[in-house]
């Protein structure tokens, strides 16, 4: 049994987005994302820089200094694409005009509560950067993240112990090992690494899980 790698997350994070969606990256690991979606996904991507229609940087392609994403990362723009200044881009994130926003998390609650930009720990650095214009403006919230932190303490908690994102925003989970759905039932299980059982993923979790009736293989 061998966890997603960053990459591998990526891929299946990307082919679950629908086509024609108009998607938030955020910072991190959900940036991996461009570089496996699919020309006829049709999917715009939106930067809280002030980004709209980007793609990852193509193999080969020069770098633009001034074509980041929210990552610092460098990317190239579509035909057609719009660079905004933050008051546009943050005004697209909080009026409803995003369908998926894709966030790093460090822990998500059983009730879709998120806390993703400070674990209050003595050296960190908060962020808050747009993750709650975000999660209160896109449709539908995905967060991206290792199953359970450095230390092996779990991601998916009864309540969260750090400092809030969003009440009750997450609307999915993709983890190294699974993805779960947030639900009014609580977390339901919707596909597991291969080699993984309900009773192993519950060991990792700090909140009961449900497994879905269709639960399938992730296949990468």
């Amino acid at each position: 049994m061998s966890p997603l790698t960053r990459d591998q997350l990526a891929k299946v994070v990307a082919n679950d987005i629908p086509r024609g969606s108009y998607a938030n990256l955020g910072i991190g690991m959900p940036t991996l994302v461009a570089k496996y979606l699919r020309p006829e996904q049709g999917v715009v991507l939106h930067s809280e820089n002030g980004i709209v229609g980007m793609i990852g940087l193509p193999d080969g392609q020069s770098k633009d200094a001034d074509l980041i994403n929210a990552s610092r990362e460098a990317v190239a723009l579509l035909p057609g694409a719009s660079i905004t200044d933050h008051v546009v881009s943050f005004a697209m994130m909080r009026g409803g005009h995003l369908d998926i926003t894709i966030l790093g998390g460090f822990q998500v609650a059983v009730s879709g509560d998120l806390a993703n930009w400070d674990t209050g720990e003595p050296n960190a650095i908060p962020a808050v950067g747009g993750a709650m214009d975000l999660v209160v403006g896109a449709k539908q919230v995905y967060v991206m993240m290792q199953h359970n932190d450095k230390g092996g303490r779990p991601k998916l908690v009864e309540s969260c112990t750090y400092p809030l994102t969003g009440v009750g925003v997450v609307d999915r989970v993709y983890t190294d090992l699974a993805i779960i759905d947030v639900t009014s039932n609580g977390f339901v299980v919707k596909a597991m690494i291969e080699g993984m059982d309900l009773a192993g993923l519950q060991q990792r979790s700090a909140a009961a899980l449900t497994l879905a009736p269709d639960c399938k293989v992730i296949r990468v």
